[in-house]
């Protein structure tokens, strides 16, 4: 066992076993499908395989997958669609190497919801969408929501991962606590003579989300600052769910993990689809995306098994053969065979999210926007950390920095400037 401080060497036999079987462990097969039932036309996807991290070279690829669900009509969810990943992937330094890349993926997908969101606010359009935004990188899974749509994963070895958040205001009380603290209110909608009906909503524009991307009618604590969560699975793969409200208001994750269990992905989303309107009709758009991340000599219905046959059956269907020589310095190298959580932050404040405590010192440039990557000219940009308790504490040259404009939505979304100077200022 070693003690901490000292270097711990891998043997050069297990570097070159993970040399030889490098493109298989680190580039499973994804297959994915999709299936949708229009009510609305407000529901839209994005998919995009194999995206080159590194242009052109065509191995060190990554995969994107998005649900976004609008409301008060489709504008925002169709520019999201159109502009997120580009401003999540310009936030994330050209030379990086893949590890790198992952680890500031959490940050990045902080920045590029920021953007998007202050970028279509901009346009002075008034709808919103949740967004459900999926990047596998390898094994690696990350995901970052705001809203009520889902993502949620069954690994090879059983269980089930709730890999998003649900911002509805009925059901997240500490949601309920920002946007009153920020200056909103909460409640439900007064029929008259003091009568409330339906879910608890933000008042005024009366949404039931406390973030989304858009929704500049409503008040800008109405933030689009995601929950992000990171996982890496292990080489026996696994399953993942994206889908809108009109799926998990009718079934539960479990029942729509077990209606498709064993097909592929296409029937999977259309039977996930068809359980979910066949329970409470067709009462708002319904959608769903499933992507199976498997090992390359696995077929895609084999994942995932039923859970029933038990975690040993299921390590010795799915995990990697070993020779029986193999070593017990092997043995403590292996790849993980099971899901490790890398990664997990839901604050909506920019300065815990676009921290300092960072391992990457070239994440944010010192004159560079964080979150719309404008360049600052030295002595304009303003500290993310300006006017927090560890604000003393910090050299005038510890960033991240926000332009103006960005430092103005930070302060509009924590509640330090009230929406309606927004307004008034821009107004001819």
């Amino acid at each position: 066992m070693s003690t901490k401080g000292e270097h711990h060497t891998v043997p050069l036999s297990v570097l070159l076993k993970r040399e030889s079987a490098n493109e298989k462990i680190d580039n499973p097969e994804l297959i994915h499908g999709q299936a949708n039932q229009s009510k609305k036309g407000e529901d839209f996807t994005l998919v995009k395989t194999e995206c080159q991290r590194v242009m052109g070279d065509g191995v060190t690829t990554f995969s994107v997958y998005g649900l976004f669900d609008g409301h008060n009509g489709s504008a925002a969810a169709i520019y999201t669609k159109e502009n997120l990943l580009n401003n999540v992937l310009a936030a994330i330094p050209s030379d990086l190497n893949r590890d790198e890349w992952v680890a500031a993926l959490p940050r990045a997908l902080v920045a590029g919801f920021v953007k998007t969101d202050k970028d279509f606010q901009e346009r002075a359009r008034t709808s919103g969408t949740t967004v459900t935004f999926v990047i596998v990188e390898g094994w690696v899974v990350s995901v970052a929501s705001v809203g009520d749509s889902r993502c949620i994963l069954e690994p090879a070895e059983g269980g089930v991962y709730h890999l998003s958040a649900d911002h509805r205001l009925e059901i997240n009380e500490e949601e309920r606590d920002r946007v009153t603290a920020s200056g909103g209110e909460v409640g439900r909608l007064n029929t008259g003579g003091g009568t409330e009906i339906g879910p608890l909503r933000c008042w005024p524009g009366g949404l039931c989300l406390s973030r989304s991307i858009g929704d500049l009618d409503v008040g800008e604590y109405i933030v689009p600052v995601p929950y992000v969560k990171q996982v890496k699975l292990s080489s026996a793969g696994g399953r993942l769910i994206i889908s809108s409200d009109g799926v998990w208001d009718a079934i539960s994750a479990e029942e729509a993990l077990d209606c498709c269990r064993g097909l592929p992905p296409e029937s999977s989303a259309e039977h996930i689809v068809k359980e979910a309107v066949g329970k409470k009709g067709l009462r708002d758009d319904t959608t769903c995306i499933v992507v199976d991340i498997l090992p390359l000599e696995k077929p895609a219905a084999s994942v995932p098994p039923p859970k029933k046959q038990g975690k040993g059956m299921l390590k010795s269907m799915f995990k990697r053969k070993t020779s029986d020589s193999s070593s017990n310095i092997e043995k403590e190298y292996a790849e993980p065979d099971e899901v490790e959580e890398l990664f997990e932050e839901g604050s909506a404040m920019l300065s815990e999210r676009l921290d300092t405590k960072y391992p990457l010192c070239n994440m944010f440039k010192l004159f560079m926007c964080a979150v719309c990557q404008v360049e600052v000219k030295p002595g304009e940009g303003v500290s993310i950390h300006a006017g927090s308790d560890n604000c003393r504490k910090l050299r005038p040259w510890d960033g991240p920095f926000l332009c103006a404009s960005c430092q103005d939505k930070k302060d509009a979304m924590e509640g330090k400037r009230s929406s309606g100077d927004r307004h008034s200022s821009e107004s001819d």
